[in-house]
């Protein structure tokens, strides 16, 4: 019987960190071979083809970055992967997980899995993760789902999982809908079905730029008023409750609408942006009126990519399809 193969990439982050000097702080510098080294089991798993692709800091990756390591996935795939695991830093791994959920137009899972203890600290969790992350990209019943990390024994889809504390193991949640499933005694387990997807054309470029602004009590409008002589090409607001912004913001916005899609999302962290329930100045009703897309229950993180992306392949048009 032929084993199953996968492929994983290692791109950094705590996962990989260690200190090099006594009292220093930990900065990576393991690879992909050194952890296949230190997880004797994944090679029980399947056969494993593992590189690292970067030793970077989560923080510091861009898109053009994520676009190659994308590539990179695609590859192994038609190569002959059953599915492919990334590792990476936690700082931005929602916001890596919903760019290549966006892009992935594959049946093959893709997994993406990091750590919140560094490797040599006690109780470290990388390599528990890596593990679970592998026996999701090799269940039969990951297909079709798309993107998904696994993070503390629980699988979370790309567009709905948060991390939501700064230092704690537990620190990734999907707060509007919980995990898509678990990892009991090394068996992978989903709560609900697969559902439809909907992606983005691959980008034809990738030097638009997309604000991200919080709505926060008595703001000026200076920065607002400066996004189209700076050259951004669409902006994003996380707004106050079930979407709202200011008065005075609500004025300025009519008529950047005009001229770049903007998305209002909401900055509570859980729920979803309202359509037809406030009517003040500033609410939901006025700037859909006004020509603003509510984000529904994407984040405003997750709605700056998905801007990104539609402005990128010339798809901004399609932006209703989506939120």
């Amino acid at each position: 019987m032929l084993r199953a193969k996968m492929s994983i990439a290692t791109l950094g982050g705590t996962l990989s960190m260690q200190r090099t000097t006594p009292g220093a702080g930990i900065t990576p510098v393991l690879g992909g071979e050194a952890l296949l080294a230190s997880t004797p089991a994944l090679k029980e798993l399947a056969d494993v083809h593992v590189e690292s692709l970067s030793l970077l800091p989560s923080a510091s990756m861009d898109f053009d970055f994520l676009l190659t390591v994308l590539s990179w996935a695609k590859r192994q795939v038609a190569q002959g992967a059953q599915g492919v695991v990334i590792t990476q830093g936690t700082d931005t791994l929602e916001e890596t997980a919903t760019f290549f959920e966006y892009l992935w137009d594959l049946d093959q899972p893709l997994v993406l899995t990091g750590a919140m203890r560094g490797a040599d600290q006690p109780g470290a969790d990388g390599r528990a993760n890596v593990l679970d992350a592998c026996r999701v990209a090799l269940s039969e019943d990951s297909a079709k789902r798309g993107v998904l990390v696994v993070m503390n024994a629980e699988i979370h889809q790309a567009l709905t999982v948060r991390k939501t504390h700064s230092l704690a193991l537990q620190a990734f949640a999907s707060p509007n809908v919980g995990p898509a499933g678990m990892i009991i005694e090394h068996r992978v387990h989903f709560s609900r079905p697969a559902a439809a997807r909907k992606t983005v054309p691959w980008p034809v470029r990738t030097t638009q730029k997309v604000a991200l602004l919080e709505a926060v009590l008595s703001a000026d409008t200076t920065l607002v008023e400066q996004l189209v002589p700076l050259g951004y090409e669409g902006l994003v607001i996380a707004g106050f409750g079930a979407g709202h912004v200011s008065e005075q913001w609500s004025t300025v916005l009519e008529p950047i609408a005009a001229q770049m899609p903007i998305i209002v999302s909401t900055r509570c962290g859980a729920g979803s942006t309202a359509s037809d329930t406030y009517g003040f100045k500033g609410g939901e009703i006025d700037l859909i009126n006004k020509g603003l897309h509510m984000g529904g229950c994407l984040c405003p993180r997750k709605a700056r990519i998905l801007l990104w992306l539609l402005i990128g392949s010339d798809s901004a048009h399609e932006l209703s399809r989506f939120v």
